[in-house]
């Protein structure tokens, strides 16, 4: 994996895709694309002024709050790839930020828009943009990977989410603001849809919202919904801690 670099107002890398981020198939895993993405809008901020360093000492922090993301032609084991990323300015209380997985030869491979909200570290409380404005000078740019904002996902209301399993937050799920990294999430959605529908079918789309923080120790509980929609396979997956919403996925076959 390459140095980020900056071509126009887009932050590029070079990337190549190891095995460990790959499935049986040999193709790229949903969470495996979200801690890339992760990591390089990490590094995009920073070198724009208002990363994690730079907020860290105003005692605020980034935390993803939405993403969904649509897989053109998921790359596979020891393809060569190039991952992008910009901002797209302020929303509401969301900044919103684009990515986009491409080939050598530019064919979209995943496309990606994700929505962020700023946090107070001391309180945890949400923190507005028009409080940020004398940190974050964000020129937005009107490119799109994906168009619309990633959207609020539920659980349908005409159904009713089985129980299938819990999670206990442990150390390999804490991330550097000392609770659950956003990829972790997908990754026991994935777990709780049953192997047989994850290894025959390829993932479409992933929608994903992040209603409150997980810590260490914490059980969260998983309910898990599938049904039709729209002649595709939809599952729902939503984490509960206390009764209370911590997460919800939507995976789209």
């Amino acid at each position: 994996m390459s140095e980020v670099r900056k071509d126009s107002y887009k932050f590029c890398q070079d990337i190549c895709i190891p095995c460990y981020e790959t499935d049986a198939a040999f193709y790229l895993k949903p969470a495996a694309f979200m801690d890339m993405a992760q990591e390089i809008a990490y590094w995009a901020a920073q070198m724009l002024g208002f990363g994690y360093d730079d907020l860290h000492v105003h005692h605020v922090a980034w935390v993803l709050s939405r993403m969904h993301f649509h897989f053109e032609n998921p790359p596979k084991w020891r393809d060569e790839v190039i991952l992008k990323t910009w901002h797209k300015g302020a929303g509401g209380l969301f900044y919103l930020r684009d990515f986009e997985l491409l080939s050598p030869q530019g064919e979209p491979l995943v496309t990606c828009t994700s929505s962020w909200v700023v946090i107070d570290e001391r309180t945890r409380h949400f923190v507005r943009p028009d409080e940020m404005q004398h940190l974050l000078h964000i020129d937005g740019t009107v490119d799109d990977a994906i168009v619309e904002p990633a959207p609020k996902v539920v659980l349908p209301r005409d159904g009713e989410g089985e129980p299938c399993g819990e999670h206990v937050v442990a150390y390999s799920d804490i991330d550097i603001l000392g609770h659950t990294n956003n990829a972790r999430y997908v990754v026991w959605a994935m777990d709780a849809v049953d192997y047989e529908t994850v290894s025959s079918h390829r993932v479409k789309d992933v929608y994903i919202n992040f209603n409150r923080e997980t810590t260490p120790g914490e059980t969260v509980h998983l309910f898990r919904l599938r049904r039709e929609e729209e002649g595709n396979l939809a599952c729902y997956v939503e984490g509960r801690v206390d009764g209370k919403s911590a997460f919800c996925v939507k995976i789209v076959y």
